[in-house]
């Protein structure tokens, strides 16, 4: 018979606090080795698929990232099975039975809890092997841990006779001195997992809780893939654990006695018992003892203490006594009234889809736009490259691509009805950008002096895309259009010069062939192609995206690459391997619009690919995307710039548009995920971060002006979803 092995991702580890927090449980975070109790257990498990069977993990939507990201770092696939709403441990098995049964009708589930501790995978698995017949012959099998001490925190079971034999009582938490008559008495601690054929525990569940049953097998849908939506069906479950439900009543029940080490880490005493709990940086004075972890950045220093268990949090810091670790649960209780953010967990802390969207709103039309307009522009009409946060310009120079982009927005802002002066910023910005960057041949070159002196008289692919945006907007604003149209089509003749002998167009300096540049290109080509539906533009993105689909994106993978050689290869190396989430977002956002435009499937379906692709490029701890993977998609580099946020929620939006189902409910949760990944680094003075350390921390520098066409465009993309999606409960029109 298939084996499948089930971890039970449920439990909030409350006693855990301030590292374990709803955001991110204790089953994601490292509190025995290096890898989080999750990651040792799937590690543990899928060990033991077999037959045919295959890992399963049941987590809640909320938590799917963190699912994704340690399955990966650890090389491991498994099926998910994602929870709409927490019901407790029965209807979760009961789903997952439901499920196997649909794959292998005999197939044996192994269900493990995601959080305990057993660092003995060897006799884990033996105990297993020896379980398993009698699984298979239809008993529901537990494992009964020997216990070492008389544990009050622990349920029991009572075992009719030696080894494993049939289950005489199951009983719950008892006083101390409870606990040391079991322990006298042969009494079990119950760890909570066990094996069982997934059609003999449905049975069970229709003979003791029938409700549960129903509801299990309406809720896993016909087609399910690698992530499994649980329906919506699944909230009516009763809430109930397997304990209640079937463990006290069945008589199919047998326990298997075992030696290997066990905890369920419930609180800090047992994590500091385990004696590998301690992270960060610790300065004590001699004779000091207890359990210290310390986040990045911080130091914990300590004096004369014993016995403490000392969590330091980037938000937070627990101290407290280690012998009375179970009360901090009492706490935390006390502290959701005092500050519900402190106690959810930082990174998910607060905030609707709808109410971060009306506060972006705002953002942006009383701050950044106000910002920029009068710090961030020179009286000649030429934008300044950055602004400190002491609100002081700075740069010496003025960039082609800074010039477009900021054109871009102020038309963009004037077009959804912004207040300031927008029409004499773009057209002051235009003037001087034709006086100073403008070439003899109509491209636009790199890099002027503040007086309009060339410092760099190359011509970038990459700033002719943005030029072409720029003029694009200012015509759709109303700014001179035919004189817009005019120095488009110029500057699209003009093209001709960068052209690729094997398709596309050629890019200046070290990657003269890459995707990023085109993808730019390929917006601009979009933006005109609503001004003029017929011609030249239209038959350039078509060119783009065919390119793409030849040559960007992997067939394979479904990624996209950024560097390619003259046929349009990978690039050799390193070069060839990169591949960096926040394109991902940007092409899927770029492609489904196109798709739409043209009812091309393929280019929708690629676009969800890409946008599964960086999704792995999400860091959950810290909520953003990442700057760069590699081509089997691990990390390269943890840092998190501010655009890849932008692309993110574009791309989110736009998809949760059209999705349905369990699908829709993902994208807009991710969507609200997104929007409170980008204001983590937005300042109220409407200046932003822009580069975010793995630490969680920010580079402290300028807020590049070039961000803001970023800012700019997912706000365009907000606003356009507001009228479609009535989860954002938002009209534009309310944070005017």
């Amino acid at each position: 018979m298939a084996i499948f092995p089930i971890i039970l991702c449920g439990g909030a580890g409350t006693r855990l606090w301030p590292a374990s927090r709803p955001a991110r449980p204790k089953q994601f975070i490292d509190l025995a080795s290096d890898l989080s109790l999750f990651q040792e257990t799937a590690r543990r498990a899928a060990s033991l698929t077999r037959g045919g069977g295959r890992l399963l993990v049941v987590s809640g939507q909320a938590h799917r990232g963190f699912v994704d990201d340690q399955l990966a770092a650890l090389g491991l696939e498994a099926t998910i099975l994602l929870e709409p709403e927490g019901r407790e441990s029965a209807p979760a098995m009961a789903a997952a039975a439901a499920w196997i049964a649909r794959a292998a009708p005999d197939g044996v589930a192994l269900f493990v809890a995601s959080d305990h501790h057993i660092p003995d995978a060897e006799a884990f698995r033996l105990a297993v092997l020896e379980a398993l017949p009698t699984a298979e012959a239809g008993r529901i099998v537990t494992f009964g841990i020997r216990p070492t001490w008389a544990a009050p925190s622990y349920g029991y079971i009572r075992p009719e006779g030696p080894g494993l034999s049939p289950v005489a009582a199951f009983v719950e938490k008892p006083d101390r001195a409870l606990a040391e008559s079991y322990v006298r008495d042969g009494y079990l601690w119950n760890s909570g997992n066990f094996m069982v054929r997934a059609s003999v525990l449905l049975d069970e569940l229709e003979a003791f809780a029938p409700e549960v049953a129903r509801v299990a097998r309406a809720a896993v849908p016909p087609d399910a893939g690698r992530v499994v939506l649980l329906s919506e069906v699944f909230k009516t479950a009763p809430k109930t654990s397997i304990d209640y439900a079937v463990m006290e009543h069945s008589r199919r029940i047998s326990v298997l006695p075992v030696d290997y080490h066990w905890s369920d880490l419930g609180a800090w005493d047992s994590v500091a018992e385990g004696g590998s709990g301690d992270r960060g940086v610790w300065i004590a004075a001699e004779g000091d003892s207890g359990l210290v972890r310390a986040a990045d950045g911080m130091v914990v220093a300590t004096v004369g203490v014993t016995n403490l268990a000392i969590i330091a949090e980037r938000d937070a810091i627990l101290v407290c006594d280690l012998d009375r670790a179970q009360e901090v649960k009492g706490l935390v209780e006390r502290l959701r009234d005092v500050s519900p953010a402190h106690a959810q967990g930082r990174w998910e802390a607060g905030g609707t889809l709808a109410e971060r969207a009306r506060y972006f709103d705002s953002w942006m039309r009383l701050n950044a736009l106000p910002m920029w307009a009068a710090l961030g522009v020179d009286e000649d009409g030429g934008f300044r490259e950055a602004i400190d946060l002491s609100g002081r310009p700075v740069g010496d120079f003025r960039r082609a691509r800074v010039q477009a982009r900021q054109a871009y927005v102020y038309a963009v802002a004037g077009a959804a009805g912004w207040a300031g002066p927008w029409r004499s910023l773009v057209s002051r910005c235009l003037e001087r950008f034709e006086a100073t960057n403008r070439r003899k041949d109509d491209l636009y070159r790199t890099r002027v002096s503040m007086d309009g002196a060339t410092l760099d008289d190359s011509a970038s692919l990459y700033d002719q895309a943005f030029a072409l945006f720029a003029l694009a907007a200012a015509a759709r604003a109303g700014i001179a259009p035919e004189m817009m149209a005019e120095r488009a089509h110029a500057l699209r003749r003009a093209l001709a010069t960068l052209r690729a002998p094997a398709g596309g167009w050629r890019e200046t300096g070290d990657h003269p062939y890459q995707a990023n540049a085109h993808m730019h290109l390929l917006e601009a080509c979009m933006a005109w192609e609503a001004i003029e539906p017929k011609g030249e533009w239209r038959t350039m993105a078509d060119e783009i995206v065919a390119l793409a689909r030849r040559a960007f994106i992997d067939p394979a993978g479904g990624f996209l690459r950024e560097f390619f050689d003259e046929s349009w290869a990978p690039a050799a190396g390193e070069d060839g391997r990169l591949v960096e989430p926040g394109h991902q977002f940007e092409w899927a956002w770029l492609l489904t619009r196109w798709g739409r435009q043209r009812g091309e499937a393929w280019a929708l379906d690629a676009a969800i690919r890409l946008y599964d692709v960086g999704a792995r490029g999400v860091d959950q701890a810290r909520g953003v995307a990442m700057d760069a993977l590699n081509d089997d998609l691990s990390i390269r580099s943890e840092g998190a710039r501010l655009w890849p946020q932008t692309e993110r929620l574009k791309a989110t939006l736009l998809l949760a548009e059209a999705a349905e189902g369990g699908r829709r409910i993902l994208l807009l949760d991710d969507a609200r995920k997104a929007m409170a990944g980008l204001q983590r680094y937005l300042e109220p003075s409407g200046l932003w971060r822009d580069k975010m350390r793995a630490d969680g921390g920010f580079v402290d520098e300028p807020a590049p002006a070039s961000s803001l066409y970023h800012i700019m465009v997912a706000w365009e993309q907000v606003k356009a979803s507001a009228a479609l999606l009535p989860e954002l409960c938002w009209s534009p029109a309310a944070g005017s």
